[in-house]
């Protein structure tokens, strides 16, 4: 099948699952805002998901700011994990500049896989998808609670995750047998997929690898993508390693960023001109390579 069967294909199988039923069902999310067409100014506030517990989680979150105020409206969740001996805040570059998309991004700080943590642990990454679902809850409760300044700002039926490496694999997890509906969508950066992963309900799904990734072969990537059912793409960057096209300025990161913030806008608000747009966003000759795949 040809490049442009397999993106209308893609955008087909996409929205179709994104598009307002003529009757609502009871309890069926209302239909999506339209995709901001201006970006916002960027707020950042920092909170702890059950702070007394076994597992705290500490989390950044990035969002569309009107003065010192949270933007006026409801905006779409994207859960951020990040790799093992990082930080949210390291990952700023990319997650600052989806919230002035129109974005709420959720970022934890992982227990035992963050850097600076007091008993660091690589196999803690199996726990991690559970810790995103814990956060997704807690944003739930967040957005009814009164007088929370993100309240009534949280459109917690739109809710993408996103990660890079261990996060990748974090991501993953997340999409497993019997979850939720109101996770969307998810982009895999250098990572693959886990035991259990891209089970049950089909979701459109991108990842994004290095070639020449050392840490996280690209072959782990193409597994996965490989392995999911619902419409998902890959990004290649040529020649590059394990994330270096995350930070601005470094080549392929305006391909990254482009791709990224179009598929979220295609998958979380709808938005078909986004769609349209992600060859475009992704293909620079001799820097990225882009491929599709329908759902199956």
């Amino acid at each position: 099948m040809g490049t442009k069967r397999l993106v209308a294909a893609l955008m087909t199988t996409l929205l179709a699952g994104c598009a307002p039923a003529g009757a609502a069902a009871p309890g069926t999310p209302p239909p999506a805002r339209p995709a901001p067409v201006a970006a916002y100014a960027v707020g950042v506030r920092t909170f702890t998901v059950d702070p007394t517990s076994a597992r705290p989680l500490p989390v950044t979150v990035w969002y569309p700011a009107e003065g010192d105020a949270v933007a006026a409206g409801r905006f779409p969740v994207v859960v951020y994990s990040h790799g093992l001996h990082s930080l949210p805040e390291l990952h700023a570059g990319l997650t600052a500049r989806w919230a002035a998309a129109g974005f709420v991004v959720a970022a934890p700080a992982y227990p035992h896989t963050r850097r600076g943590a007091a008993r660091f642990s690589r196999a803690d990454v199996r726990h991690q998808p559970a810790d995103g679902w814990r956060l997704i809850r807690h944003l739930t409760r967040l957005d009814a609670r009164a007088g929370d300044p993100l309240a009534g700002h949280l459109d917690v039926t739109r809710v993408a995750a996103a990660g890079h490496s261990a996060g990748g694999f974090t991501t993953a997890g997340m999409f497993t047998s019997g979850r939720s509906g109101r996770l969307r969508a998810g982009i895999v950066i250098a990572g693959g997929g886990t035991a259990g992963s891209f089970a049950g309900l089909a979701a459109p799904l991108l990842f994004v690898h290095g070639t020449a990734d050392k840490i996280v072969p690209a072959t782990v990537g193409r597994a996965a993508y490989q392995r999911t059912t619902g419409p998902t793409a890959f990004l290649s960057l040529l020649g590059q390693g394990h994330g270096e096209y995350l930070n601005p300025g470094r080549p392929g990161f305006d391909q990254v960023l482009a791709t990224t913030t179009d598929f979220l806008r295609w998958t979380l608000y709808g938005d078909p001109a986004a769609g349209r747009r992600l060859p475009g966003d992704a293909r620079r000759p001799g820097v990225t390579l882009y491929e599709t795949r329908p759902a199956r």
